[in-house]
């Protein structure tokens, strides 16, 4: 059964830094792109940032310069490094991750940006 099991979520105050992690129960990981959405109260789900099989990045403009989207494929595992943090940045972030006709999802982690 493929799982995929975020962590690393919580509260931090504006400019802090948070590091997420998400663990994936995948045959082939490698093959697989992996992305990560949030979702904030009242918004619809919005991509942040996705991580090719061959290690290409890519972000939303709102995030560019601070987070950073890697992967290890030996520990099956995508991380997201989030720096310089502001509250519109609080959001449940979802870890995705695709391969052709599959696709599947984390059940998220609370990321709170408050003083």
């Amino acid at each position: 059964q493929v799982q995929l099991v975020e962590s690393g979520g919580g509260l931090v105050q504006p400019g802090g830094s948070l590091r997420l992690s998400c663990a994936a129960s995948i045959a082939a990981f490698r093959l697989y792109t992996m992305t990560w959405y949030r979702q904030a109260p009242g918004k619809e789900r919005e991509l942040v940032a996705s991580i090719t099989s061959t290690g290409s990045p890519n972000y939303t403009d709102s995030v560019k310069g601070r987070f950073t989207i890697s992967r290890d494929n030996a520990k099956n595992t995508v991380y997201l490094q989030m720096n310089s943090l502001k509250p519109e940045d609080t959001a449940v972030y979802y870890c995705n991750a695709g391969f052709i006709n599959r696709d599947y999802w984390g059940q998220g982690t609370q990321v709170t940006v408050s003083s």
